[in-house]
């Protein structure tokens, strides 16, 4: 399997591009807030709010045309379970925002669950004001006796909101759904290392040889019903789990605990055991707060703990991940890290990009990107297509952050930004202008120039998809430079979209590492092989 991200609608991708039962594990952290709009938001480098803000769900999660043709598809999906469950999720709660996201997420976690192969598991990941409702229709979809778990994620340390007048418990934690397609799921038993209150309070015995030990229990589970064998030891007559042979061995060798009844069960010692099981209550993984090293400055990221621990415990080396709402990339992050195959798609070309640039961390990393521009007919038919999706995409070839408002609205002519320090620490910036159309001229740079002034920003990029003029290059000359040190940098500068694909750079002073996005530490991650 090829590592592969897809830029698209994840229920298009899945439909025309994920083979049936061909994936082992779907982790989905799909947007929802019943009180606010989910946004892709960038912070400036003094951490001041936001400077950016994209809206890649704009209309996704209300009712309207989109949600109703999705209700429609799943009365039509001859599922009549989930069809019945959905309709009467909708005679209960009406037209909102919340059927509009249960709709929406039917009809993906139906194909969510057909491209599962019968020994994959799906997480959920969602927060307490949708995760009840969520559950009926995992229910309907893969049935009840495929529930597994309800994992408590504890992401936050705690919440102090009493001086702003709340009145509820501290809400500190996520909610993750684990579901498996079937009996025979892929599992691997991960531990936790003992501390040493767990072990002061549950190996409180010692052997004759000073072996710690905990007392575990020896009747066979189920009882005689089950086969397990029936027999008297010590004047105590049970269904036990082993043979009374292998009874009298154990005793033999000083491997029973008796109780001061007589009766026996076994010893389990500390320098035995691999650690305590995980539970489904996780509180040793902590959010990301704002000074952690993994922090990407994207406000829905996950830490790599969290995803390594799912990964792990759900698929083996080789099998293939697929997240896809895989935003700043964390599941696909977290697969490479393990030697996992791994499938990523989302909605906005940005998110492609962060990932793009965040999988650099890995040595020998080799994947294909289907959907985004690769050539100049690709930058062409997406400039048509979607503007600002294109503005979005092109400035994240010369490593800008997005900038300004919403998907419709006027932007001042800035479509994306630079940070950099000049030399007494101030924080300057780099203003970013994208042309995608044919009708490029001087009045462009112009234009760029009274931006610069306005905004007091000492360089600006001409982002271009047509060829400049050489009166647009005279006209971006006479802009003259910026100084800084013994360094010259033009004030204007021009890059065309062919050459912001070969690699080429803005000539900018040394970027601020916290302009847009940091970039992720160096990882060791194997080298994929193509098909």
């Amino acid at each position: 399997m090829t590592n592969s991200l897809y830029y698209g609608d994840n229920l298009d991708v899945l439909r025309e591009s994920i083979a049936t039962e061909s994936v082992d594990l779907v982790y989905l952290d799909p947007p929802f807030n019943s009180q606010a709009t989910y946004n892709l938001l960038f912070k400036s480098p003094a951490g001041t709010g936001s400077q950016a803000q994209i809206e890649a769900f704009d209309d996704t999660w209300h009712w309207g045309d989109e949600a109703e043709g999705a209700f429609d598809q799943v009365m039509r999906s001859r599922r009549t379970d989930i069809a019945d469950m959905l309709r009467a999720l909708r005679s209960f709660l009406g037209e909102n925002d919340m059927m509009a996201y249960l709709t929406m997420m039917a009809v993906r976690l139906i194909e969510l669950r057909r491209v599962l192969k019968q020994t994959g598991s799906l997480y959920l990941h969602c927060d307490p004001s949708a995760s009840h409702y969520l559950k009926i229709i995992l229910d309907s979809i893969f049935g009840t006796e495929r529930f597994i778990n309800e994992i408590v994620w504890k992401r936050y340390g705690a919440h102090n909101d009493i001086g702003q007048g709340s009145k509820h418990f501290g809400r500190v934690q996520d909610t993750i759904l684990f579901y498996s397609k079937s009996r025979e799921r892929t599992w691997n038993q991960l531990y936790t290392p003992q501390t040493p209150e767990y072990i002061a309070e549950r190996f409180t015995y010692k052997n004759v040889d000073g072996r710690r030990y905990t007392d575990t229990p020896l009747t066979g589970p189920g009882g005689a019903e089950k086969g397990n064998p029936v027999y008297e030891w010590n004047g105590h007559t049970r269904a036990w789990r082993v043979s009374k042979s292998t009874m009298q061995s154990m005793h033999d060798a000083g491997l029973l605990h008796y109780t001061r009844t007589g009766y026996v069960r076994g010893m389990l010692f500390l320098d035995e055991t691999k650690g305590v099981p995980v539970q489904s209550v996780w509180t040793d993984i902590g959010g990301l707060g704002g000074t952690t090293p993994e922090r990407l400055h994207y406000p829905t990221q996950k830490p790599v703990a969290l995803l390594e621990r799912i990964i792990s415990a759900s698929t083996s080396p080789g099998d293939v991940v697929l997240d896809p709402f895989c935003g700043c990339g964390t599941a696909i992050h977290g697969a490479q890290k393990l030697e996992r195959a791994w499938i990523g798609i989302d909605v906005t070309h940005l998110a492609i990009s962060i990932i793009e640039k965040r999988l650099s961390a890995f040595d020998g990393i080799r994947y294909h990107v289907f959907g985004t521009p690769s050539d100049l007919d690709g930058a062409r038919d997406l400039a048509i297509r979607d503007k600002y999706q294109f503005q979005w995409w092109a400035v994240s070839l010369i490593d800008a952050q997005p900038y300004g408002g919403k998907r419709k609205g006027a932007d001042g002519g800035i479509d994306g930004l630079i940070y950099f320090r000049s030399e007494d620490r101030k924080t300057e910036r780099a203003v970013v202008s994208v042309k995608g159309g044919d009708n490029v001229g001087v009045p462009m740079i112009r234009d760029l120039k009274g931006v610069l002034e306005r905004e007091k920003a000492p360089i600006g990029i001409f982002l271009t998809l047509t060829p400049p003029t050489r009166p647009m290059e005279k006209e971006a000359s006479s802009a003259g430079y910026f100084t800084l040190g013994d360094r010259r940098y033009p004030r204007i500068q021009i890059i065309t979209i062919e050459d912001a694909l070969k690699g080429k750079k803005p000539a900018i002073p040394l970027v601020d590492s916290g302009a847009a996005y940091k970039k992720a530490p160096r990882e060791a991650g194997e080298q994929q092989s193509f098909l």
